[in-house]
């Protein structure tokens, strides 16, 4: 029997009763089966299928995870050029890649191993027919463009779940899927800004300052790769499938926190504090000698130790000091007296003198600090992965930051090259050579 897939969401309200139907692409049935499982997968999310449809950041982060925990995520990308960031090269990288390798960066590299890459032109009837397909055996579907416009496509919500009533479909976005900023383009150092972060972040005196990566966008990323594991969990006790959405925007204002607490309950406006903390004190980086050392008290207890290794024990009696609302109402005060204190030695002898303490301490390290201190190394903070678009045939990744006891995530593989397994999964869903020849010569692939 042939069966043939939807193009429209009309068309595919039509699936529920009926399994034959006419189309462009016959796909020749087979078993029902899975994706290929790779390389000794034996990640918590093993046979669990991700389509994944976002680019750039935020949504390619958060299907990274679900990959890294056992997913098979086959990332979809346009034929003419892929995932943006394939092209956002900094100065000097060209050194790692082969000269041929004009299509990959670390950048991507930074969030998309272990995903396989299809290229597919989702603007064309026949690439649609592809992405149903691909939905009909997926459990997860994770889009982030601007809402609207995957339905203006033909493959919003409910033409999905007519094809597959159990999916689950993601989406991440600027500013959420409905509100009066639902159809603005949303950027990570654009909900910082709208969402209120950038308004609480750098120095009290100075301007506001951009976090030093995406933030917002892995913030986002984060919250949703736990919102798609709740919502398969939920589906594994009601059989049923779901939409969820985040934002950018929705995403700042809750990590806001306790500052934004204060707005909503107290009316209190929030301010700058540099690496100081409004309601800690102390607690925040000092210059030492050569660089800086971030130092906090948390307690009487915490405090009266610090002074004790500053070599001023009086200072803890002080009536100044003498608790934390009194360090807070003369926190200048008692900032220049620890100023003149902690510049009186190196960070590493300041370390030497912290070192079993009991203090909340540490460096700021420079990123060659970071990548040889023994506590990543210890952890596998950085793993390398086979990639023959480098140099070397390989490149270094970042490592998992949550280890398992049992059920392990792993890095299996680096990330796609485009459109590598667009074969490869096609042929999972019962296309012939002969078909994919003919998508390939129509530009569909």
């Amino acid at each position: 029997m042939n069966y043939l897939i939807p193009v429209t969401p009309k068309r595919a309200s039509q699936i529920a009763s009926s399994l034959v139907f006419r189309s462009y692409i016959q796909f020749t049935s087979r078993p029902n089966h899975t994706y290929t499982s790779r390389h000794n997968n034996s990640g918590p999310l093993s046979g669990v299928k991700i389509l994944d449809l976002t680019r750039v950041l935020a949504g390619p982060f958060c299907t990274q995870i679900l990959a890294d925990y056992g997913a098979d995520v086959v990332k979809v990308e346009h034929p003419n050029g892929g995932d943006d960031t394939r092209l956002w090269r900094e100065a000097g990288e060209e050194i790692i890649w082969r000269p041929e390798a004009t299509n990959t960066s670390i950048y991507f590299n930074t969030i998309n191993r272990n995903k396989r890459s299809i290229a597919v032109n989702l603007k064309d009837e026949k690439g649609r027919e592809i992405i149903f397909e691909l939905t009909r055996k997926a459990d997860v579907v994770v889009e982030n463009f601007i809402p609207g416009k995957l339905d203006k496509l033909g493959l919003g919500y409910e033409a999905l779940k007519a094809v597959n009533p159990s999916i689950i479909l993601a989406s991440i976005s600027g500013y959420g899927a409905d509100g009066p900023f639902s159809r603005r383009a949303g950027y990570d150092v654009i909900g910082a800004a709208e969402g209120g972060l950038l308004h609480i972040t750098g120095e009290a005196d100075g301007p506001p300052t951009k976090p030093g990566v995406g933030l917002m966008d892995m913030c986002t990323g984060l919250y949703l790769h736990g919102a798609i594991v709740s919502a398969l969990l939920a589906r594994e006790k009601t059989g049923i499938g779901q939409k969820i959405d985040t934002s950018l925007f929705e995403t700042t204002i809750s990590i806001l926190a306790n500052v934004g607490m204060s707005w909503i309950n107290l009316g209190k406006e929030a301010q700058r504090w540099g690496t100081a903390h409004p309601t800690i004190v102390p607690y925040e980086a000092f210059k030492t000698k050569d660089s800086f050392l971030v130092v906090g008290a948390v307690n009487n207890r915490q405090f009266s130790n610090l002074c004790k290794l500053l070599g001023n024990e009086d200072l803890a009696n002080d009536p100044q000091f003498v608790d934390n609302n009194a360090r807070v109402q003369n926190r200048k005060d008692l900032k220049r007296i620890l100023d003149g204190l902690f510049v009186t030695r190196t960070t590493e002898e300041w370390e030497k003198v912290f070192e079993g303490s009991g203090m909340p301490y540490g460096p700021i390290n420079t990123l060659e600090k970071v990548f040889s201190h023994p506590q990543a190394l210890a952890r596998n903070m950085v793993e390398t992965v086979e990639q023959n678009e480098a140099v070397s045939g390989k490149v270094k990744v970042l490592g998992m930051p949550v280890k398992f006891s049992h059920s392990k995530p792993s890095i299996r593989e680096g990330p796609p090259l485009l459109g590598q397994h667009t074969e490869e999964v096609l042929q999972e869903l019962g296309l012939s050579s002969d078909t994919i020849l003919e998508l390939r010569k129509a530009a569909v692939i």
